[in-house]
């Protein structure tokens, strides 16, 4: 347990600053106004609203709806192409520790009242939610739905999103009162989707992350073949405390590489014979030290020793 409360403790420290890169524009929050400097054309693999006043980066969902539809559509490849990096390198490892949305449900979850689970014959079907919702509202529709200039709303953004009032819009209405009176039905809509998240996040496990979020979707595609990836070795006794453990109910000791995991670590501090193992690149971690991994010698251009006569 000791061992389980130091890796959130350092999960969350790693959480908080990854936060404050993303989100990191201080000046913004102050004086209630956008960053549009050149950092902004870049997209980090994080659900990071563009209108937040902090955010020094562009959201990849945001910007694929924003150029898909519009003459400017070879944007969208270069934001898929860039996101498909990011996830080939690291799959949802950056939804366990980068995600400031996923950071807020966290700490949601720590307040102490009763912890439920959703059942695993409900979330089996509500885990493919996410990837209609990427598919139809972030794809489909701003591709198919444009005004007579070739642009077309963000849908996910518009009407479903809760980071961007989390992050936006609210911190912009603090510093800067006289937008109250632009406020409309549409943003009491997404702040009611706002405090429905935050009430299950204290009771469910990140429910936005696990069967909503669309940038969790495309980027659990990737964790099958990602290079960063969970190992089950040979000491498995399948005792399934791994399974026990997990928040979202993985049985990692079966499908250490779901598409659902987001790479939190706890499975790993939990098995008692330290069975799961987890690489990044060409190192290894096994029982909490990394070590190179081991590579065969290439055939062919190594010779045998002659034997020693006798």
């Amino acid at each position: 347990m000791k061992k389980q409360k130091t890796l959130n403790k350092k999960r969350h420290i790693i959480q908080a600053l990854g936060m404050l890169a993303v989100d990191g524009n201080l000046r913004g929050f102050l004086e209630g106004r956008i960053y549009k400097g050149p950092l902004k054309k870049a997209c980090v693999p994080v659900l990071n609203c563009y209108s937040c006043p902090g955010a020094l980066f562009g959201c990849p969902i945001g910007s694929i709806q924003a150029t898909i539809g519009s003459s400017k559509f070879n944007l969208a490849f270069y934001v898929v192409g860039l996101l498909s990096l990011f996830a080939i390198a690291a799959g949802r490892l950056f939804c366990g520790y980068v995600c400031p949305f996923g950071f807020f449900q966290d700490l949601l979850n720590k307040i102490p009242v009763k912890k439920l689970k959703v059942p695993k014959k409900i979330a089996g079907v509500l885990k493919y939610l996410k990837f209609l919702i990427l598919a139809f509202f972030v794809f489909i529709l701003p591709f198919a739905l444009q005004d007579k200039y070739g642009t077309s709303d963000p849908y996910f953004c518009k009407y479903i999103c809760p980071s961007g009032i989390l992050l936006g819009a609210l911190p912009l209405i603090a510093v800067n009162k006289t937008l109250v009176a632009a406020l409309g039905t549409l943003f009491s809509v997404k702040f009611t989707v706002l405090i429905i998240m935050a009430i299950l996040s204290t009771i469910f496990y990140r429910p936005f992350c696990r069967f909503i979020c669309p940038l969790g979707a495309f980027l659990g595609i990737f964790n099958p073949i990602s290079l960063y990836r969970l190992k089950i070795n040979d000491k498995c006794i399948k005792c399934r405390k791994c399974e026990r453990t997990c928040k979202i109910d993985i049985p990692t000791y079966k499908t250490p590489n779901s598409p659902e995991c987001i790479r939190c670590g706890e499975c790993i501090k939990a098995c008692p014979v330290h069975a799961i193992e987890h690489s990044f690149l060409f190192m290894e971690k096994d029982a909490g030290k990394f070590k190179p991994v081991e590579r065969p010698a290439k055939v062919g251009f190594i010779r045998p020793e002659p034997a020693k006569a006798k």
